[in-house]
């Protein structure tokens, strides 16, 4: 069960509540479930139970009862929890088979993994300033609110710099401000975006422009330009490049992903088939290579969680007008991707056959390369294949 999943699965108990007279409150568009804090029970919680207390005349502690019962019932869920005055705590069942869910909606939805309908009945009018970071901020969140099922046009208080277009800016008309995109620090005097072009190019430009906070200082220096770990945009697309290397890999091997071998096991924690490597034809050192400790859960657990996180990050990205919230996760998917790259290789080496691990592991390293292209472009930036 994924996390918009859960999301849906308590908004569906709070329907079925309502339509059997257990709870007297509108049903509200969409319910908000968040990984839960250090120091807190279970998976994720939510707060639907507070917020639906006043509509309903009841102690938020009783409503949160009434929807417990109706959550734990659903598959996937586990255990449900009452914490606090209120808050409902979720304990998702069987790990394994969330990643595995989680893995396939990746697989499924491709580059549109994390968008939704949540915003469908929003629609917006932003209005910027004649200056390039307002500019490129502003597509920006037009693409994540769109991605969300809200309609946005831009205006800008005067004609659009030409240049704007090969960063990829649209401008819908200037005049009249509906609602004033405010609190986007603009860049020094001088810094067109004609200056920016040619000395960064459009991709570099982009994310100097999008990666701090709006208010924050836009860092626009030749450091965009480094071909090295040193610099986050680099090591963001290199781990997409590397994704997408280790699946030409494979399929030069012989073999593609498989999520499904993922944590089947007890007996095989790390992937491999209970029938064992020597099951594959393996030779005595894959065999070696496959049957030594491996920290595979260890290691795959803080990636799947970022891919499991990603659609409520571009969520909150849109509702916060905040495209920097999205950069800064697409960083932490590509330092938890070499993390798990250098832990568990999806790839054999040596006189290793591929196994049932490899499979697994390059299942959870595309969804990882998915993840990064899709949100680098929803910042409008360029996921190259090769790098």
């Amino acid at each position: 069960m994924t996390p918009a999943d859960l999301s849906r699965t308590v908004l569906h108990a709070v329907r079925r509540a309502v339509d059997e007279d257990a709870l007297r409150a509108p049903v509200p568009a969409r319910v908000r479930v968040e990984r839960t804090r250090p120091g807190g029970s279970g998976d994720y919680a939510c707060a639907v139970a507070l917020q639906l207390a006043g509509p309903a005349a009841l102690p938020a502690l009783e409503v949160a009862r009434i929807l417990r019962e109706r959550v734990a019932a659903e598959p996937g869920v586990g255990r449900v929890e009452i914490t606090g005055p209120g808050f409902l705590s979720f304990t998702l069942d069987a790990p394994a088979e969330s990643d595995r869910a989680v893995l396939a909606a990746v697989r499924e939805q491709g580059l549109a993994y994390g968008h939704g309908d949540a915003l469908r009945d929003e629609i917006h009018q932003f209005h910027h300033a004649r200056e390039v970071r307002a500019a490129v901020t502003a597509q920006a969140v037009v693409r994540l609110l769109a991605a969300q099922g809200a309609r946005v046009r831009t205006t800008c208080e005067q004609a659009p710099d030409p240049d704007w277009v090969r960063l990829g800016v649209t401008v819908n008309a200037y005049g009249t401000p509906p609602t004033p995109l405010t609190e986007i620090r603009p860049v020094p005097a001088g810094a067109t975006a004609g200056d920016l072009l040619e000395r960064l190019g459009p991709d570099a430009a982009r994310w100097g422009l999008l990666r701090a906070a709006g208010h924050d200082r836009a860092a626009l220096g030749p450091e965009l330009l480094v071909q090295g770990e040193a610099n986050p945009l680099f090591r963001v697309r290199y781990a997409h490049a590397r994704a997408r290397a280790l699946t030409r890999g494979a399929a030069a091997l012989g073999f593609t992903a498989e999520a499904a071998s993922y944590g089947e096991s007890p007996a095989a924690p790390y992937g491999e088939s209970p029938a064992g490597p020597a099951a594959h034809g393996e030779s005595p050192a894959g065999q070696a290579a496959n049957a030594a400790p491996a920290p595979y859960d260890r290691a795959a657990r803080p990636l799947l969680d970022l891919i499991a996180d990603h659609p409520g990050v571009l969520l909150a990205g849109a509702r916060h007008r905040a495209p920097d919230r999205v950069a800064r996760q697409l960083e932490a998917v590509a330092h938890a991707f070499f993390d798990f790259h250098d832990s568990c290789p999806p790839l054999p080496a040596g006189d290793e056959k591929p196994s049932a691990a490899h499979r697994a592991r390059l299942a959870i390293a595309e969804a990882a390369g998915t993840v990064l292209a899709g949100g680098l472009s929803l910042l409008g930036i360029r996921a190259p294949e090769h790098l």
